[in-house]
């Protein structure tokens, strides 16, 4: 799987907010986007996404497994999205959150309750299905967040500063389990970040986005 991103720029009121982006990023692999706050980094997430509003206009082109995305349906994308806040269903349990990111196509009732058992094994929250999100800390809720985004099988996924709010090392621990999964799943991913220092731990393709004024 890859993600490539060609002469990628979004417009609105006829000005591109940034200048057009040329990326590929491998299976597994992690890109990261850098620039200043206001250019458009989530904007160009959610360009790549499929959810930008009727005010913005793509010019450029997304291709995901050699196909162009940019007109197609953001349900039918398959790509995953991760922001600041885990943005958990505070009134439902920790593994009922988990079962909104399973497919429809997975049948069974046992089945269901397997993936979800086996993602928190794999997030080390084993016994937290009937746990109230509101009970877990930052790290806990931020991988359940992800083991959400994850079984929803996405064939890409954007991360919006996902863990900008966790402390110095659990970031970087947080860091690692994700892209531990994004590997093991080959998976291409694009992190948006402020820190230079995170970039370079990324040891992948880095994007400065750069203004068209």
């Amino acid at each position: 799987m890859s993600l490539e991103l060609r002469s990628l720029s979004v417009t609105t009121q006829g000005t591109n907010l940034f200048a057009p982006v040329d990326l590929v990023i491998a299976k597994g692999e992690v890109a990261c986007v850098m620039g200043p706050s206001g250019i458009g980094k989530s904007t160009l997430l959610n360009a790549i996404g499929g959810h930008l509003n009727n005010d913005f206009f793509i010019t450029g082109s997304v291709f995901l497994n050699d196909k162009e995305m940019t007109e197609t349906p953001v349900n039918k994308r398959h790509i995953g999205i991760l922001f600041q806040d885990p943005l958990l269903f505070p009134h439902l349990s920790v593994g009922d959150n988990l079962a909104f990111g399973l497919t429809s196509t997975l049948g069974g009732t046992k089945q269901r309750r397997a993936e979800i058992d086996h993602a928190l094994d794999n997030a080390e929250l084993s016994g937290f299905y009937h746990r109230n999100p509101a009970t877990l800390s930052g790290g806990q809720q931020s991988r359940v967040a992800l083991m959400r985004a994850l079984l929803a099988q996405p064939k890409a996924l954007l991360l919006d500063e996902p863990f900008s709010k966790l402390d110095l090392e659990l970031r970087h621990t947080m860091r690692e389990f994700l892209f531990l999964q994004a590997r093991q799943r080959h998976i291409p991913v694009i992190l948006v970040t402020h820190d230079p220092a995170e970039a370079a731990s990324v040891n992948g393709p880095v994007v400065v986005l750069r203004s068209t004024r």
